[in-house]
């Protein structure tokens, strides 16, 4: 317990520093934080807002994915990934999104991902390279929804 609550107080403190645009310290007292999924969570935070901020955030995205990848609960693995993934579709970082989604064990949660970055891109005016996302998901129920999904975006 005691380490749940240092975790949750240095959480805090990373979001203070964010918010003072303090990003460097903030990434170092996440990766500090003992309990797995804080940690995860608060990296993800800071990868995040240093990505809206236009910063250089390609090494501190892959040092938390990898703080993702050590949470032992796997259901919590992939929300994490999914909610990181999802936060950097609606940055409109298309690629991160789908680099994202690739360490997403689950194939169901994974093409949710793929299918919902093959829209966005169709609402881009990208009509190829969305469906060669789609034809690229692996399961069926979600790619015949992105499928007819597609379809509706093009009729607007």
């Amino acid at each position: 317990m005691q380490k749940w609550y240092q975790s949750r107080a240095l959480y805090e403190t990373v979001s203070k520093l964010i918010e003072r645009g303090d990003f460097e310290n903030a990434f170092q007292i996440a990766e500090s934080i003992p309990d797995k999924g804080i940690r995860a969570k608060s990296m993800s935070m800071v990868t995040v807002e240093m990505a809206k901020q236009g910063r250089d955030y390609s090494e501190a995205l892959n040092r938390t994915i990898g703080a993702i990848l050590e949470i032992e609960n796997d259901e919590s693995v992939t929300k994490a990934l999914m909610s990181l993934a999802f936060e950097f579709l609606e940055l409109n970082h298309i690629d991160e999104a789908l680099k994202i989604a690739e360490f997403i064990k689950d194939v169901s949660n994974r093409s949710k991902i793929q299918a919902e970055v093959a829209l966005t891109l169709a609402r881009q005016g990208k009509i190829q390279e969305a469906f060669k996302i789609i034809n690229d998901i692996l399961d069926d129920d979600v790619k015949t929804w992105a499928t007819s999904k597609l379809a509706s975006e093009l009729k607007h």
